[in-house]
């Protein structure tokens, strides 16, 4: 009987507390930060328990507990305070919003901002950094973008860039979802102005160098996406320095925000520096707006405007270039006569409606048109001489090496006109599961006219020399006509799970396209997978492969043909395919703390297996294709970064790259590819005035291996004459002072409208390093070939005032 008492009162136990751990209750919530925006890959979880659950894109979180007299939620992100919670009783279903303050000190003009979670190969840049840079192209995004781990640049004249080891065409930049557009005649970083990309109106930027999503173009190297601002109050700005001058002034009002920014360049002092003494008069000019307005609930509309004229005159007078070794010394003398005039005008033109579909949906339709008018018209006379210096075995002596006389002559006109229209939408099926999607239509008009010689006489002889006949040195005609269109389209899926070893973060996605002009078509898949382990939340993984295709624009179809009287004629090949590569990319975040600061390491180690390719040569940064698939090569690198409070309350880090690329031409030459410098180190450093935080230092710093070049106009196979540049080594030093601020306002009537006011020395090239970004190739009467260097600027300061309104 007793034994049945007892089994009875067992039973009911075990059913009462069955049924309790049954019934279980619901929290869920919001995580937001400090200026109210979602944060996703927040760690919420109830403390001394591994019960838990993480936020998604909309920053919002749910996860069941058992009923208790008291629950406390620890919310943990990294970059972010701890915040934690206190549930006296939880008894039923509750929500509990949060909002999580930055890990950061705020140091009058200092500030230091939390890094968010990368679980995908995209990586968020801080433009705002840009108003106190060294920087002497004047203000590019791209000038911050080249100091991250796989980006190289050749010239600090220039906005273009190299990532892993890839062309400048191979890299694809977006404004406010739209891909824009560059001249195409540029060949040098003198004359190619102001980047498309306007820092003042920019409100985010994400890169990525390779492993990007689907919902990106085919380009083969990386992606860089601008995102505008759309301000909810009045704020502008305004800064002049010996480089130029820009403004900036955005507003809200009700439905409608614009944000209208003009900017203006000149390098005059900064190209005084170079060795061809001259007369430099670039101008550069560009307008953009961006406005926004909600015409219904659900409805929003935006236009992008953009006006850009550069013009660079240049009339030069002698130049003067000393290089070689001690023991083998030697100078190069030009007189020069003539000029040089060239325009590049564009306009660019975007629009786009979207329409929500609910909290979970939206669709838009995308409609831009660009227009490039370019010219490039020159006429020089040089007479020159190379000779080898004196040296102490050779005491005062000097002996001419080539005396000549050339002529260079240029009528280039060249139009572009690209019209695109897309549709594209969003829906987030889950609260891990969003699908994005998206369908383009491109079409492309280009009229391109080149009429370009070079004559040379050495010593009463036309070169090169080939009996009595006189012969250009170098010449190329063109008359084509382009008229195509492109269709693509893409699906991608982005979906975060949990399991008990941590996060996943999975992207795939497929795209397609088409283009009528070669009748190609070409498929792309793109994946890549983030992890983080809940053993260690410090910890970051990605992985990421894709199949990334380089479609031929009007530049990669051009193929240099020789005619009867043994003239240099462009023609296109219409037969030329997509240029294909493989990416397998494997890396990952470690946070951590040293010295009482923190810190990140980031490090990605890659692998690109490249075909059907279309090799090219660089000179400066043009860059000329072969014009036919006759090579494969691969690229392999390791990147690494650690990022940082180098000096506590500031932000800082260190680059460096290690990188092979290679190619084989026509299954016979084996050569480098022409971006690959094999290493690349970069740093970014700031510093201020102990105890006296008004005072900032910002140094950017470069030392890379030489990139290997060719004879001009000639290929890789052509006797194989390419050589490497030195290496590129530069330091760019600026010290900002804040005038007036939140915490030190000037009290006079004056200063009293401003928010902040800076004023800035910097001393570009502070080392005065000669860095080499091409040759100039001469020939004497054996046809002989000597190469001399044509140097980047020298050392130059620069003045600079900025204010904040």
């Amino acid at each position: 009987m007793k034994i049945r008492i007892v089994a009875t009162w067992l039973l009911l136990f075990l059913s009462i507390n069955l049924f309790a751990q049954g019934k279980r209750i619901k929290i869920s919530g919001n995580v937001r930060d400090a200026d109210g925006n979602p944060l996703d890959l927040v760690a919420v979880q109830v403390k001394n328990t591994f019960t838990g659950a993480m936020t998604n894109e909309q920053g919002f979180y749910s996860l069941s507990v058992a009923p208790g007299d008291s629950i406390a939620l620890i919310f943990s992100c990294l970059g972010y305070n701890k915040a934690e919670r206190i549930i006296p009783h939880a008894g039923q279903d509750m929500r509990v919003n949060v909002q999580m303050n930055y890990t950061s000190l705020e140091l009058s003009e200092v500030n230091v901002t939390a890094t968010r979670r990368q679980t995908t190969t995209m990586e968020t840049i801080d433009a705002a950094r840009l108003k106190i840079l060294p920087d002497p192209s004047g203000g590019n995004i791209e000038s911050l973008v080249v100091t991250h781990a796989g980006v190289s640049s050749a010239s600090e004249l220039s906005s273009q860039y190299s990532v892993r080891g890839g062309s400048y065409d191979e890299n694809i930049v977006y404004v406010n979802g739209l891909e824009v557009f560059r001249p195409l005649l540029i060949r040098s970083g003198e004359q190619e102005g102001l980047s498309f990309i306007n820092p003042s109106m920019t409100k985010e930027v994400q890169f990525s160098a390779g492993g990007f999503e689907a919902r990106y173009g085919d380009k083969m190297s990386s992606v860089l996406d601008i995102t505008y601002k759309q301000p909810e109050e009045f704020e502008s700005s305004a800064s002049v320095s010996f480089l130029g001058a820009n403004a900036y002034v955005g507003s809200s009002a009700g439905k409608f925000t614009q944000v209208t920014g003009l900017r203006y360049k000149t390098g005059r002092s900064l190209l005084g520096t170079l060795d061809t003494k001259a007369e430099y008069d670039p101008v550069f000019i560009d307008f953009q707006t961006y406005l926004t307005y909600r015409l219904a609930p659900g409805w929003d509309a935006s236009f992008l405007g953009n006006i850009s004229s550069n013009n660079y005159k240049f009339i030069p007078q002698e130049r003067e270039t000393s290089f070689g070794t001690l023991n083998n010394p030697q100078k190069f003398t030009v007189w020069f006569d003539g000029k040089e005039r060239d325009k590049f005008q564009t306009l660019y033109g975007a629009f786009t409606l979207k329409h929500r579909l609910g909290e979970k949906s939206e669709i838009g339709l995308q409609a831009s048109a660009f227009s490039s008018h370019e010219e490039e018209s020159y006429d020089i006379t040089g007479v020159y001489r190379m000779d080898m210096t004196a040296t102490e075995e050779t005491e005062n002596a000097f002996e001419a090496l080539s005396v000549a006389t050339y002529h260079e002559h240029a009528r280039n006109r060249l139009q572009a006109n690209v019209a695109h229209l897309g549709l594209y939408g969003m829906s987030q099926l889950t609260a891990n599961h969003t699908l994005k999607w998206g369908a383009n239509i491109q079409m492309e008009n280009i009229i391109d006219k080149i009429s370009e010689w070079e004559n040379r006489d050495s010593a009463g002889y036309s070169l090169p020399q080939t009996g009595t006949e006189v012969n250009m040195i170098a010449n190329l005609f063109s008359d084509n006509k382009l008229k195509s269109a492109r269709y693509s389209g893409y699906l991608q899926d982005v979906f975060k799970f949990r399991t008990s070893q941590g996060l996943f973060t999975v992207v795939g996605g497929v795209r397609g396209s088409y283009w009528t002009y070669n009748n190609e078509f070409i498929f792309s898949p793109r994946i890549s997978a983030g992890f983080i382990p809940n053993t260690n939340q410090d910890w970051t993984f990605r992985l990421a492969t894709g199949l990334y295709y380089q479609p031929p624009f009007y530049k990669e179809l051009r193929v240099e043909t020789t005619d009867t009287y043994g003239n240099s004629v462009i023609r296109l090949n219409g037969r030329l395919k997509s240029q294909r590569s493989l990416h397998f990319i494997a890396g990952g975040d470690y946070a951590f703390r040293a010295v009482r600061r923190n810190f990140k390491l980031t490090t990605e180690m890659y692998y690109k297996k490249l075909d059907n390719m279309n090799p090219y040569t660089v000179e400066n940064v043009k860059v000329r294709y072969y014009g036919e698939n006759c090579a494969t090569g691969y690229i392999a690198g390791l990147d690494m970064k650690i990022f940082g409070e180098f000096v506590p309350g500031t932000d800082s880090w260190l680059s460096l790259s290690l990188m092979k690329a290679e190619q084989t031409i026509r299954k016979e030459t084996k050569a480098p590819l022409p971006n690959s410098r094999g290493y690349n180190l970069s740093l970014y450093f700031q510093d201020y005035l102990p105890g006296y935080k008004r005072l900032m230092l910002n140094l950017k710093g470069v030392l890379a291996g030489g990139f290997p070049v060719t004879a001009s106009r000639k290929g890789y196979e052509d006797g194989f004459l390419y050589r490497r540049t030195p290496p590129y080594r530069r330091v760019d030093i600026g010290l900002t002072y804040q005038l007036a601020g939140p915490d030190n306002m000037i009290e006079r009537r004056f200063f009293r409208h401003f928010k902040n006011i800076w004023l800035g020395i910097d001393a570009f090239n502070l080392l005065d390093i000669k860095n080499t970004v091409s040759y100039y190739w001469i020939t004497d009467v054996y046809n002989e070939q000597y190469a001399v260097p044509n140097y980047l600027t020298g050392r130059q300061l620069n003045l600079r005032v900025s204010a904040d309104f």
